[in-house]
């Protein structure tokens, strides 16, 4: 933050000092005061408390300039300037109330130029907050953007002030309006402003915002944490389509989040009814690579697994040809596009694009939204990425297709 001048005394008050609280802080400046004229008794006063800022006595520098509360009759001048200097000794002094009590009354004068009363403002808002005066907090964080002010870590401590003042309301409009503004501007919402508004939409129950604010946090920081919360959130849909299961059962081992046994081996054995034995197989092995199968006292159960993965893949070998003949011959694209995702998942990008995108081309499918959606995960498989955003972008489906799409997307995006 920019140093404040106030006459010719300069004071630096760090308005943010934490990630939760603002602090304030002060650095000397001289005591020449020669643009405000004082009485002698009350310029001594104030020369003694310079001297004593200089030397950094600020506690005593304070009780000095308290002394000028007992003479009677000053000016508008004299109390001016002693509120300024007691301002910038306060905040040396680390004297909070002592700051508000200055800065109310220096602020309520409107003496300082436009830039230098914009700046006390928000120094009085963040005085507000640190003293727990929250509403009073609120209230002039409000004046100071009212008035011009553009400090956007400002915006922040306004939100959570409203918050904890008791305003959840304002509270939330603020924030939402804060990651618009943000992202209108091409700035990346702060992480703290969307995971405030995560926790807030959450509690009101509006479940479209929450996911919609937990898909930014996984765009713009991508932690596993809040891939976790989002995928299990579209998982919880009303609307999200059981027949996605294996899909998202996909996104989420790419992501890292298949950690268990018992979702290794409900991937495999849905890949396996799925007709897609070699994708099954590469899952099995994954799971025997992070050990979480072949031990234990199911280690026995998961070689059965493996075996009948193999067995499934050795016949759907030997049925290929016949398998592709029915699926070309068929009206509905879906066969096309189911046979080449099986040959995609087990590696064979090429062969399998080829089918899927000759499937995709029939007009009759009966899921376009699945055919899209697998045809862009396959591209990206194959490394074509610009060729699978811009099939996922298309997937408008909403079972939840569209939803995996856009998280693949962010996923491609993320991956490096």
């Amino acid at each position: 933050m920019k140093h404040l001048r106030l006459s010719q005394l300069a004071i630096l008050i760090a308005a943010i000092g934490c990630a939760t609280v603002p602090e304030l802080t002060g650095v000397a400046g001289n005591t020449a005061y020669a643009q405000e004229a004082m009485r002698a008794e009350v310029g001594k006063i104030v020369q003694q408390a310079g001297d004593l800022y200089k030397a950094k006595k600020f506690r005593d520098a304070l009780a000095k300039l308290q002394e000028t509360d007992r003479v009677g009759n000053k000016t508008v001048n004299e109390t001016f300037t002693i509120e300024r200097m007691r301002l910038s000794v306060a905040s040396a002094a680390g004297d909070n109330d002592a700051v508000i009590r200055s800065g109310e009354i220096i602020v309520a004068a409107n003496k300082l130029p436009s830039k230098d009363q914009l700046q006390l403002i928000l120094v009085l808002a963040n005085s507000y907050f640190k003293a727990n005066n929250y509403a009073k907090a609120a209230k002039m964080y409000e004046r100071y953007f009212s008035e011009g002010g553009t400090d956007s870590s400002a915006r922040q401590y306004m939100i959570q002030a409203k918050s904890l003042g008791g305003d959840s309301a304002g509270a939330l409009k603020e924030t939402k309006a804060e990651i618009q503004a943000a992202e209108k501007a091409g700035r990346v919402p702060s992480q703290s402003t969307l995971e405030t508004y995560a926790y807030a939409v959450q509690k009101s129950g509006d479940k479209a915002a929450y996911l919609a604010t937990l898909e930014k946090l996984v765009m713009y920081y991508g932690k596993k944490e809040y891939w976790v919360n989002l995928l299990n959130s579209v998982e919880r849909k009303s609307d999200f389509s059981s027949r996605l299961t294996m899909d998202l059962f996909r996104l989420k081992l790419a992501v890292g989040q298949l950690t268990k046994t018992s979702d290794f081996m409900e991937m495999a054995q849905i890949a396996i009814q799925d007709g897609n034995s070699a994708e099954a197989l590469k899952i099995i092995d994954q799971g025997y690579k992070a050990g979480v199968l072949g031990t234990g006292s199911e280690a026995a159960r998961h070689g059965r697994l493996k075996d009948l993965a193999n067995k499934r893949l050795a016949e759907s070998k030997a049925a290929r040809a016949a398998l592709e003949a029915d699926a070309l011959k068929n009206n509905d694209g879906m066969a096309l596009a189911n046979l080449g995702f099986a040959y995609a998942t087990g590696g064979e990008y090429d062969k399998g694009i080829s089918l899927m995108e000759q499937g995709v081309k029939k007009d009759n499918l009966k899921h376009p939204d699945d055919a899209n959606l697998h045809l862009g995960m396959a591209y990206l498989m194959a490394g074509k990425k610009a060729a699978g955003l811009k099939t996922l972008k298309a997937v408008q489906g909403k079972d939840g297709t569209a939803d995996l799409a856009r998280f693949w997307i962010i996923y491609a995006n993320q991956a490096k």
